[in-house]
């Protein structure tokens, strides 16, 4: 019988696609979930808590790969560590970890760059761990998904007069195309660090914004910004950018086309 693969973050942005298409390769999937949730054919679900360590143990037993999904802009490399230290024990020969580009070059000097821009340093310390670990791995670095530019998007749109950092570059990523890769690594060796994933087309903060209010038919004005710190002056170096890496396909207006209803 095939061993099951586990999930950490199987319900989030993109776990909840990288599980049906770990299904359709015809492996088992267990998810790992802070609530309990009946079973679906081919995933089960195990309750436990990365943050705490609580269940970890039950969500790797039996398990050859972890597709390590999990993730937030604080805490992301305790979690890790807990995870690691269950997978260890249970003879895990794969963990494959989703990472962002620029994690190793974008710096957390302070208490600016940690607040403004904590994600990559959580991520590079999640990626950290995963390479000391002693378990076979691969990491995936990705650009910003759509999804997250539609969060900030929507929540600058609601303010009469929109601030929008200068400078800032952003090359969005589908989140499926992630998901699709993540699951080929999956099915495959170990490959440690992997090329980087990003999409088609590097826009501007403000074209981001933009393209937004065309699509919602609105209205807004800009105000430019310059966000201070070491982080924001490596982002806008390109620090976040993936030149020569892979190259999704769906742009940002193909995105907002399909998840954005226009008003009239």
């Amino acid at each position: 019988m095939t061993a099951p693969v586990l999930v950490t973050g199987g319900t989030g942005t993109l776990g909840r696609l990288v599980v049906p298409l770990l299904r359709d390769a015809g492996l088992p999937v267990r998810v790992l979930s802070r609530q309990a949730r009946p079973p679906r054919p081919g995933v089960t679900y195990v309750v436990g808590d990365l943050a705490g360590g609580d269940g970890v143990d039950a969500a790797v037993a039996g398990v050859d790969t972890v597709v390590h999904c999990a993730g937030s802009a604080r805490g992301d490399g305790d979690k890790t560590r807990a995870l690691v230290a269950a997978a260890v024990p249970a003879g895990v020969r794969h963990v494959v970890n989703i990472s962002v580009v620029g994690a190793d070059r974008v710096p957390m000097t302070g208490r600016v760059d940690r607040a403004m821009f904590g994600y990559f340093g959580a991520k590079r310390e999640a990626e950290t761990v995963v390479a000391g670990s002693g378990l076979p791995w691969t990491t995936l670095r990705a650009a910003q998904f759509h999804d997250m530019l539609l969060i900030a998007a929507r929540a600058m749109a609601k303010l009469p007069v929109v601030p929008v950092p200068t400078g800032l570059r952003f090359q969005p990523v589908d989140a499926a195309e992630v998901a699709a890769r993540l699951v080929e690594l999956a099915l495959g060796p170990p490959a440690g660090l992997v090329p980087d994933l990003a999409g088609p087309t590097v826009y501007g903060m403000d074209e981001v914004v933009r393209g937004y209010l065309r699509a919602t038919g609105r209205r807004r004005f800009l105000l430019p910004v310059r966000p201070p710190g070491a982080a924001a002056r490596a982002l806008r170096a390109g620090a976040n950018l993936a030149p020569g890496g892979a190259v999704g396909r769906r742009t940002w207006e193909e995105f907002l086309a399909a998840r954005v209803p226009a008003r009239g």
